[in-house]
């Protein structure tokens, strides 16, 4: 008989977080089980070895996409496919990082030499780093063309830095679970709060601006649901959940590739370094202000599968106090 395993262990053997394993369930790729008389979710050794092989992939950055992909078909024909294209992806990035190598190494011997006192100089520079563009839309390297958008995208492969949006929420009421699967992981009382606010947004013309968020509480240390209420809506809509009064503020706002710890770590650390380079903006860690983060794209099934789990982080921000 196989043992069955809680999701905390396992959380805390494969240093992952609960929220992830949740999230490789809702995406199909391993299940869980439960007890009449015990309400964690519980592993057995087919979900621990398919865990496995996920962090395995996940390692050699595969997307959850194609772990999908490889898990739906028999055989060993699609991972070697997948593995297979990986390593071309990689030939490529490297290729394209030697050339941007040696388009730096070339404009730093044009710097080295010009005079930028002298207007002939910097004239020459500016005709040269044009000519070097022209030489990177049209170069040759083992048969694969490379241009300057190409050069864009490997550097941004490495570098993997978010794209930072400035969000500006207004004071509004919002409805709250109070809790969400943590670690009770009451999926009843989820699913409760989920069917709320899906009938409430259906009855939304406005269907372009996200309503629903997640925050962690650390003193709760759960999840918790927020829904953006419209001023029309009352206690009588929300079904007994709780209204409170939402401050609003600025955010920087990212988008991360999934729920899974590693990319919200990502994504955090891009935009605190962000932040260290601008005049005007400070994290605000005030205690009544919370990350949010918000499932990106439309909620129907078919979409989600199209988006693939991916998400929007609300980092609270401020402008500093003596600008």
């Amino acid at each position: 008989m196989n043992e069955l395993i809680k999701i905390r262990e396992v959380s805390i053997k494969y240093e992952i977080s609960a929220r992830t394993l949740r999230y490789y369930e809702d995406m199909g790729l391993i299940s869980s089980s439960r007890s009449d008389d015990y309400a964690y979710r519980l592993y057995d050794d087919i979900a621990i070895k398919r865990l496995e092989q996920i962090l395995i992939l996940r390692k050699l950055n595969i997307s959850i996409k194609d772990i999908q992909r490889i898990f739906n078909t028999s055989g060993s024909e699609a991972v070697l496919e997948v593995l297979g294209k990986k390593v071309d992806s990689i030939d490529e990035e490297v290729s394209l990082l030697y050339e941007l190598k040696e388009v730096i190494l070339e404009f730093i011997q044009q710097i080295e030499q010009a005079d930028f006192a002298k207007e002939s100089d910097v004239k020459l520079l500016y005709e040269k780093a044009k000519e070097i563009e022209t030489q990177l839309i049209n170069v040759d390297y083992e048969g694969n063309p490379s241009n300057v958008n190409r050069l864009l995208i490997a550097a941004e492969k490495v570098e993997r830095q978010p794209d930072i949006l400035i969000v500006e929420m207004p004071p509004c009421r919002m409805v709250t679970s109070g809790m969400i699967t943590g670690q009770t992981d009451s999926d009843d009382e989820s699913s409760r709060f989920n069917a709320m606010w899906m009938r409430l947004v259906s009855s939304i013309a406005d269907k372009i601006n996200p309503r629903d968020f997640m925050y962690y509480d650390e003193k709760k240390q759960k999840n918790v649901w927020l829904f953006m209420l419209e001023d029309w809506m009352t206690e009588a809509d929300t079904e007994g959940f709780e209204i409170i009064t939402f401050d609003g503020g600025l955010f920087a706002v990212a988008l991360a590739d999934s729920w899974e710890f590693s990319e919200y770590d990502r994504v955090y650390k891009g935009i605190v370094e962000w932040l260290t380079h601008q005049e005007y903006l400070e994290l605000d860690k005030s205690p009544n202000r919370h990350m949010l983060y918000h499932f990106a794209g439309p909620h129907s099934e078919k979409m989600k599968e199209l988006n693939y789990g991916k998400v929007r982080y609300f980092v609270p921000i401020q402008i500093k106090a003596d600008k």
